[in-house]
Order: structure tokens, then C-alpha cells, then sequence
């Protein structure tokens, strides 16, 4: 049998529900804990704690060293399941997806609903986890999330409800597999990405989402801050208000990068409109363009990628690779 490492780090998942209050919290014990009989029937399933914070307090530091403790153990283990609070969980899925370079299956998986609560998807989950991080097929498909029976690549999955049970979808693509009660199924292959292993962060990156009039004096107050790097949310296909030009160009005159995604969930960014503010003058201007990440995401990236450069044209090229 499989070896898999367990490795919670908080969350629903981890959480009870009071159920005179309603009040959903951190139990004093790992509820799951007590129920690896469940998933030994599949591999041989050790578990380690390695944080107990609901995801709103997960930062990037603790994701580094998440990802590090998963590089020291990697000989160890034949794959590895990663239970995460669901407010994070794509920024963290994401994260490692970047910086480890391993063909062996890393999972990320987590729950709507806490262990106690009716039609809790905790244990279900995670048996679907493991089951799917023992699968021949799950081999070189990077970083997987797996919720609610379905396969997501961390590139691609968000959370779309705050509370559906069905929360976990890949808007632009689709799940990549599925999970029956006999099988685990992958009906399509990623390309390949690139890996960035890190040892440290130590830049300061914001995120913003453009608005309707919205004026320079937000991108004033964050060059104030003397930011490291910028993402911002652009309009429609990437195209911004025009009052805001001026202020952008500072920065990049700064030698500080900008990343443009969209607001939307579909599609990606292109330098189509050449009005103040559109695509093609922001990009002109030395933006960045992604290729259909989201913002929270397009910051974890750089975050990642001015550990390894602070030049442009690479910059520029790492943020164009293909998103599967």
C-alpha cells in the first residue's frame, strides 16, 4: 500500500459547531483524528499537525513553510493531503503549486461544513483526498484541489459561494477529474508549469480592484508605502480609468511591476482598447499582462517571482506562461 502524509493545518475542517450557540470554532482536538480507519483501508496514512489557524490568519510565510516541511518529507511519502479552512485555501494551493517541483500528488482539500454539522463534507473529503493522492494518474498533475467529488488544478480553482458545499469550481476550464465510489477519473492533462523554489519572502506586494472613477490618489497612497510590486484587478479585458494613468506610470517609472488581471472570471487580459486607460496603452506603458489569473493569485505569483528576479522582461515572460 501507498504511504500518505496527512498534514492539517486548520480550518472548517478542524472546527466543531456549538450546537446550543451555532458558534463554529477550534475543537481542542483534531476532530478527524480519531477516524484514520476510514482512509487506512486505502494507504497507510500517518497525520501531522502543522498549523491550527483558520485560513483568515494563514499568510505567505506560513505557505513557505508549509511547502518546506513538505521538501524534507518528500522522500518519505508516496504523496501528501493537505486539510486547509476554505477562505485561503486557492492562494495556498496555488502557492505550492509554484514552489515545489515534485511529481509526486499533493492535494488540498477542506470543508463547508465542520465535522458536527449536518451534511458535513469534512470526512467525506478527506477520504476523497487520499483516495485521489494515491492514484497512478494523479502523478505529475501538480498541485490538486479536491472537493465536493471533483478534481481542480490550484491554477485554476476559486471559491465562488460562501457556503455551497459545491463552492470549489474552475470557472475558465472545469474540474480535470472526477471521483466516483469505484474510481478516480481525469478526463484531461495540464501543461506542464514551472517550478520557483523559494527560501524566503521578503517583498511587499498590494492588490487593488479598479472601480468606476476611480481616481490616482489609492496608486498615490501605495507608492507612499514603497510597495515591491502591484496586481490590480483591471476592467473587462484590462482596461482601467484614465484618471489613474499618471499615478501607474510613477511606479513603473519607479521600476516597480504592475500586474493587470481582470474583474471578470472568464477570459483574460489583452491590450485591445487604445483610449487613456485602455489595454493598449497600459500596456505600452510597461503593465504587465497576465494570462487569466485572478488577483489574489497574480499576488501570490509575484510575491514568488521577485524572490528570483526584478527584471521586467522576465517578469514579463513568467507572467505570460500558459494557465492550463
Amino acid at each position: 500500500m501507498k504511504k500518505i502524509l496527512i498534514i492539517h493545518t486548520g480550518g472548517t475542517i478542524s472546527m466543531l459547531e456549538d450546537k446550543t450557540t451555532g458558534k463554529v470554532s477550534i475543537s481542542n482536538e483534531h476532530p478527524l483524528s480519531g477516524l484514520v480507519d476510514y482512509v487506512n483501508t486505502y494507504a497507510v496514512v500517518e497525520e501531522r499537525i502543522e498549523f491550527s489557524l483558520p485560513s483568515p490568519q494563514i499568510t505567505p510565510e506560513h505557505m513557505l513553510s508549509l511547502a518546506n516541511t513538505i521538501n524534507q518529507l518528500l522522500n518519505m511519502y508516496d504523496g501528501f493531503v493537505i486539510t486547509h479552512g476554505t477562505d485561503t485555501l486557492e492562494e495556498t494551493a496555488y502557492f505550492l503549486s509554484l514552489v515545489l517541483d515534485t511529481e509526486k500528488p499533493i492535494i488540498v482539500t477542506g470543508a463547508m461544513r465542520s465535522y458536527n454539522e449536518i451534511g458535513s463534507d469534512a470526512l467525506y473529503n478527506l477520504i476523497s483526498s487520499v483516495r485521489v493522492a494515491i492514484s497512478k494518474d494523479a502523478r505529475k498533475k501538480g498541485v490538486l484541489v479536491v472537493m465536493n467529488d471533483e478534481i481542480h488544478p490550484a491554477s485554476n480553482v476559486t471559491k465562488t459561494s460562501t457556503s455551497n458545499i459545491a463552492t470549489f469550481q474552475s470557472p475558465q476550464y472545469g474540474p480535470i477529474g472526477i471521483i466516483t465510489k469505484e474510481k478516480v477519473l481525469f478526463h484531461h492533462s495540464l501543461l506542464p508549469g514551472n517550478a520557483y523554489p523559494i527560501t524566503s519572502l521578503t517583498k511587499k506586494v498590494y492588490l487593488l480592484t479598479a472601480v468606476s472613477g476611480m481616481k490616482g490618489d489609492i496608486i498615490q497612497a501605495i507608492r507612499y508605502l514603497k510597495p515591491d510590486g502591484l496586481v490590480i484587478e483591471g476592467l473587462g479585458q484590462g482596461n482601467l480609468p484614465k484618471d489613474v494613468v499618471d499615478e501607474i506610470k510613477l511606479l513603473i517609472d519607479s521600476s516597480i511591476p504592475i500586474i493587470l488581471v481582470s474583474r471578470c472570471y472568464q477570459g483574460v487580459v489583452q491590450p485591445t482598447y487604445g483610449y487613456d486607460g485602455g489595454g493598449r496603452q497600459l500596456k505600452d506603458m510597461g503593465v504587465i499582462f497576465t494570462n487569466g489569473l485572478t488577483g489574489p493569485k497574480a499576488r501570490i505569483k509575484l510575491l514568488v517571482a521577485l524572490e528570483k528576479t526584478n527584471d521586467m522582461n522576465v517578469l514579463k515572460k513568467m507572467f505570460e506562461e500558459e494557465i492550463n
